[in-house]
Parts: structure tokens; C-alpha cells; sequence
């Protein structure tokens, strides 16, 4: 007997070793109301892998991973979540209203539902464009209120996993630096409105013949500075689209001018094609001029010029931002 009961608890030993032994995958599972498709791109800069999605909507898979935040992509927008080994990760939304309804549970929870708060608040605090409207001093002040105010939400997050926590105060660090530099490029760019524009000369026309900036005055002149490669370029061009069809007849021209190198030039013509894309469609064939001139260190880049072909914002209002209709209105265009 005694014999028998040794065997046993060496028996409950390895089964409580083996059960409390931690995870070298994480598991992650969920449900989609109303999905956009039938799978998830889960992916961060060294791992890419595709989940695919029940008709139910629902998805279970596993992914072994370095500590760190990936993006989840469901075909039409995208969540960023932190995924560690050992963690077992439930994600619950319904597309219909997707910021406002993805919720986490299960282990490792804390940290993607920290994420998940801290993109609505970023869409409540950060008025980029108002803020660039103002004098230092009040830009400043504005930066240091968001900063109190996203280092109040991390705070409150609960137990999180102490690397997830040192980076995103470094991605708070740099997003500071990074919010003053844009402030000052803003700046620069403001002395470019209500000055002569800038010109480009000779761009290709994909219906035809070529295309200078001259060629246009008469008219206000929306340009976007894009290019086939641009993942945020792309998302634009829904926006782009109904601003065009929206205003179109009036006294306006919208184009756009891929800054693709050479190389891609056939791969410029079929995205036009293949998208439909509407107004003036301008390859700038490996002319830097232009942007140089504007600045450009970043794209898409949006600017509005007038008829007299004077700039009237250096950087003008995304297609996307309701912003841009209340410029085109107070023009009277």
C-alpha cells in the first residue's frame, strides 16, 4: 500500500508539473458579428499568419510569437492587439460598429482591452489639424494634457505584462517627439499658403499627352501626392472618390500624381485601371521637384491651390476628414 500511494504522488507531481508548465503558443479565438470576411490577417513586422473564419463567425487558432503587438486585419479594418506565449486570447466584436464593440477576455486580456480603449480615446483627444492651428505655447500645452491623459488610462489598465508596459511609454516618448516635429513642418508649410504654388512640369497623363500645373489654372486644384505602395494612400481612395463625384462640374480639378519610381510605372497603370480612378491621373516620373519644393516627407499629402494658382493650404484636409468639404464651402466651390 505504501508502495501504491508513493507511485500515485509521483504520478500528481508530473501531472502538476506538466499542467502548470506555461504555453509556447498563444491561443487565439473569438467571435465576429456581421464579418467583413472569411478570415483575420494576424500579423506584426516578422510574423504574418491568416485565421480563417467560421460562417458563424466564429475562429479559433494558435501562433507562436515574440512578445509584442500585432494587428489583426479582418478585410476592411483593423485592431491592434499584444499576444505573448502562454496567453489564451478571446476577441468579441461586431463590425457594424468595430472600435466601439471589440472587447478581450481570457488571459493576456488587460492589454488588448487597453489598446482597444486607448484607439477611442485617441480618436476623442487628438484634433491634429486644430491643434497645428495654434500658436506654440497653446500647442504645447495641448501635447502635455494628452500625454496626462493616456498615462492615466495605462495607469488604471490593470495587471499588464511589464514589457508591453516600458513600450508603450516609449511609444509615448516617441510619439511626443514626433507630434513636435510634425508642429514645426506644419509651421514651415503655412508660409507656403497664399503664395505662388510651386509647379510641376510635363507629368504623364494616363489618358494621354502630359500635364503641367499651368494647364490648370481657371480652376481651385485639389492634388493628392500618392503612390501604389502606400497602404494609407490606398485607404483614401473610397473618400477621394465621393469627394470627386460630389463636386464634380463645379470649379475644381482633382489629381492625383503617383510619385512611384520608374519601376513601377505598368504597376501605376493598372491600379488606375483596375480601381477606376477618376480626375486627373499624373505619373511624376521620377521628378522630385515638386514635393521637394512642398516639403513632402510623408505620404498621402494633400494640397489646394487656387485659380490664380496661389497655394491656399500646403497641407490640405485628407478626403476623409470632414474638414475638407467645410474648406471647399467657404471657398465656394
Amino acid at each position: 500500500m505504501k508502495n501504491f500511494i508513493y507511485v500515485l504522488l509521483i504520478g500528481l507531481v508530473f501531472t502538476a508539473c506538466k499542467e502548470e508548465a506555461p504555453k509556447d503558443y498563444v491561443t487565439f479565438s473569438g467571435t465576429i458579428a456581421n464579418q467583413n470576411s472569411d478570415s483575420l490577417l494576424v500579423r506584426s513586422r516578422t510574423v504574418s499568419k491568416v485565421i480563417q473564419v467560421k460562417a458563424d463567425g466564429t475562429f479559433s487558432d494558435t501562433l507562436k510569437v515574440e512578445p509584442g503587438v500585432f494587428l489583426v486585419y479582418d478585410g476592411a479594418e483593423q485592431a491592434r492587439v499584444y499576444l505573448k506565449n502562454g496567453y489564451d486570447l478571446k476577441m468579441k466584436l461586431d463590425t457594424k460598429a468595430f472600435d466601439e464593440t471589440i472587447k478581450f477576455e481570457g488571459t493576456g486580456a488587460e492589454a488588448s482591452n487597453y489598446l482597444a480603449e486607448k484607439a477611442l480615446l485617441m480618436e476623442e483627444v487628438f484634433d491634429i489639424e486644430t491643434w497645428f492651428e495654434l500658436d506654440e505655447t497653446a500647442f504645447n500645452e495641448k501635447v502635455k494634457e494628452s500625454n496626462k491623459t493616456f498615462k492615466d488610462l495605462l495607469d488604471k489598465a490593470g495587471d499588464l505584462d511589464s514589457l508591453f508596459v516600458v513600450s508603450e511609454q516609449n511609444d509615448a516618448i516617441s510619439l511626443e517627439k514626433q507630434l513636435h516635429s510634425m508642429y514645426k513642418q506644419k509651421q514651415g508649410l503655412m508660409g507656403l499658403n497664399g503664395k505662388a504654388s510651386p509647379k510641376f512640369v510635363d507629368y504623364e497623363n494616363y489618358n494621354g499627352g502630359s500635364t503641367s500645373l499651368d494647364d490648370l489654372k481657371g480652376k481651385y486644384v485639389y492634388i493628392d501626392l500618392w503612390a501604389t505602395w502606400c497602404g494609407p494612400c490606398l485607404a483614401e481612395i473610397p473618400s477621394l472618390k465621393a469627394v470627386e463625384k460630389e463636386y464634380h462640374g463645379k470649379n475644381i480639378e482633382f489629381v492625383s500624381i503617383s510619385v512611384d519610381d520608374q519601376r513601377a510605372h505598368s504597376k501605376w497603370r493598372t491600379m488606375v485601371e483596375e480601381k477606376q480612378l477618376g480626375g486627373v491621373q499624373l505619373f511624376a516620373k521620377d521628378d522630385r521637384s515638386f514635393v521637394t519644393a512642398y516639403n513632402v516627407t510623408g505620404i498621402p499629402r494633400f494640397i489646394l491651390i487656387d485659380p490664380q494658382g496661389n497655394v491656399v493650404k500646403a497641407d490640405a484636409p485628407r478626403p476623409s476628414n470632414p474638414q475638407l468639404k467645410t474648406l471647399f464651402n467657404s471657398l465656394d466651390i
